[in-house]
């Protein structure tokens, strides 16, 4: 049977998981009656979202229409957001081709510009695919003519369809059989399968997502990972048809499967990593490719009846199911233990949180995310922290550095102005500019990767009224004027609010952040002050009054030095309470970090 590997790639919402959808309905691989939208969509999150996050693969059987060949169709529908590329990443990794799939109303975006590029750095076969033709407001042509503009890809090569109504979709189907080459490797050569993903199941543990790339495999093999190696034995071995469903006949080079070994933990298993039998082992392992660089880090706290031991619990349960995540215990002397976790980026971060508050029931107090710096220290030693609290000691340091990301905007070209005045308020360091059509601009920036986690993305969409899409990718650190700057809380540092900022930006930051924290902090029965402080130097400060009770109300008469005796009384125990009182300080204060003004 003939065989054909591929992805489906797009910018997020431009159809992808419905298009796969009407692939299974094509293909006959799901029943009228189990057939729902996103049906490879597992999470409800997903499905609430309308987003993908993690990545599946499924197998088809499908009869080319005119030559009626057989083909066996392996394909993965990927994520489209920009946290999700190390997803990505991984299926082009196990395929051969990709289908690049372009919104008819919104055209080239971001993320399908970095998507078609990290494909044909994978070799990969591309086929074009204008999807969303049915909308009165598609222009098909136009947006063939810009693939053809931006990506360098035949405008006759695109294939127009509709994966609401299932226009096209056989010749999609037609075209990938006939364009998309046949799966590189030998069935007799040694074997060499690549891990390219895997999830955990509670009753058969780990279960693994494997291309067969040379040789062959099948149930009861004893098998070693070259990277971490460890032999398994598998025990059962099969397809996604979309339901795994077990085969007992060996899996071939060039089809994709899963494999199930009664290993118990994730840790086990690296993603990237090369299997091969363990009695005639391959000489050496296949490339792989880099573990997912976390770019986002922020703490996690129990709240409320939440216990730390239930958080410890309930984020090693999710990290079973999502490795793209980092965590690590941490102490602080104002929010007591919980936990240092790293992510791939904003949306990343607010899905584990929304996970964790919704599949284990636990309350959360998080902190303002921040970035990894890169610290020179006056002994020629480089270390990284994640934490502005983890600053060493400014006598030691000899300069701070911080990540610097390439950042691809496409805009409406009226918009042009007010996005260069956005980036060069956030340091940006102009590159270059691109006309896509007559109405859309590429632009190229440099920016600091701390100047767009939080907020950019918004302020981005706000300016160009919806039009405008972003993608970044890492280029590595840079030295810049940088200081950690303290917030002292009734004189107290509270490490938790704690940033590296820039030193001109420093004194306007932290008025406008304490301004925030202000209206946040509930007043208490003492004067609450607010401080800023780089090193020791006060930068900026705001005072909380306290509440005042009326202890006067009680003396409807007499002297008046009963009632200065009644105040200089309430005077003396404000005075005493602020000595020994403590601070409550809510969720929202810590957030308040995250969006002090420009």
């Amino acid at each position: 049977m003939n065989i054909r590997n591929f992805c489906i790639i797009a910018h997020i919402d431009h159809g992808k998981s419905t298009l796969a959808d009407r692939m299974l309905q094509c293909t006959g691989a799901i029943s009228e009656r189990d057939m729902r939208n996103q049906v490879l969509d597992a999470m409800d999150l997903e499905r609430e979202r309308g987003i993908t996050i993690k990545a599946s693969a499924v197998s088809v059987n499908y009869v080319h229409s005119s030559t009626k060949d057989k083909f066996e169709l392996n394909f993965i529908d990927t994520p489209g957001h920009v946290d999700f590329h190390y997803e990505v990443s991984r299926a082009l990794t196990a395929c051969e081709g990709a289908v690049l799939v372009v919104d008819a109303t919104q055209g080239v975006e971001a993320q399908t510009v970095a998507n078609a590029y990290m494909a044909v750095e994978a070799g990969l076969e591309l086929i074009p695919v204008v999807n969303k033709i049915d909308l009165p407001s598609a222009q098909p042509e136009a947006v063939a003519m810009e693939i053809e503009q931006v990506l360098g890809i035949d405008a006759q090569e695109c294939i127009y369809c509709s994966a609401k109504t299932g226009q096209g979709i056989p010749e999609l189907l037609d075209a990938i059989c006939d364009r998309l080459p046949p799966p590189r490797g030998k069935a007799d050569a040694l074997t060499q399968a690549l891990i390219f993903d895997s999830e955990y199941d509670d009753y058969r543990g780990v279960i693994i997502y494997t291309r067969i790339v040379n040789g062959k495999l099948k149930a009861g093999d004893r098998i070693r990972m070259m990277g971490a190696g460890r032999s398994w034995q598998i025990g059962e071995m099969g397809k996604f048809t979309p339901q795994m469903t077990p085969f007992k006949e060996p899996l071939e080079a060039g089809e994709v499967g899963y494999l199930v070994a009664s290993i118990k933990s994730l840790e086990e298993v690296n993603i990237g990593d090369t299997i091969t039998l363990d009695a005639h082992p391959a000489a050496e392992p296949l490339a792989g490719y880099r573990e997912p660089q976390r770019m986002v880090f922020c703490d996690f706290y129990p709240a409320g009846e939440t216990q730390f031991e239930t958080l410890r619990d309930a984020i090693e349960r999710l990290r079973l199911n999502d490795a793209s995540f980092t965590f690590q215990p941490h102490h602080s002397e104002a929010l007591g233990f919980g936990f240092r976790c790293g992510f791939l980026g904003m949306l990343h971060m607010d899905i584990i949180q929304e996970r964790l508050e919704r599949e284990s029931k636990v309350n959360l107090v998080q902190t303002a995310p921040t970035v990894t710096f890169e610290v020179l220290l006056n002994t020629n030693e480089v270390i990284q922290i994640t934490n502005p609290a983890d600053l060493p000691d400014l006598s030691r340091v000899r300069e701070i550095r911080e990540p610097i990301v390439k950042v691809e905007i496409i805009t409406p070209t009226e918009n042009i102005g007010d996005l260069m005045k956005l980036c060069d308020n956030r340091r940006g360091v102009y590159k270059s500019q691109q006309f896509l059509s007559e109405s859309r601009q590429i632009l190229d920036y440099e920016l600091p990767l701390s100047e767009i986690i939080y907020d950019f993305y918004d302020k981005l969409k706000s300016i160009t009224r919806g039009y405008g899409t972003m993608d970044y990718s890492m280029i590595g650190f840079r030295t810049d004027k940088l200081a950690k700057m303290d917030i002292l809380v009734n004189g107290m540092p509270v490490d938790a609010l704690s940033v590296i900022v820039h030193r001109d930006k420093a004194p306007t930051r932290g008025r406008a952040l304490l301004a925030k924290l202000k209206k946040e902090i509930d007043p208490h029965m003492f004067e609450i002050p607010l401080q800023a402080a780089i090193g020791g130097k006060v930068i900026a400060r705001e005072n909380i009054r306290a509440m005042r009770k009326n202890v006067t109300a009680k003396c409807y008469g007499g002297d008046v030095t009963r009632k200065r005796k009644l105040l200089e009384k309430q005077k003396e125990g404000k005075r005493r309470m602020k000595r020994i009182g403590t601070v409550d300080i809510p969720q929202e204060a810590f957030m308040a970090v995250l969006d002090f003004g420009e």
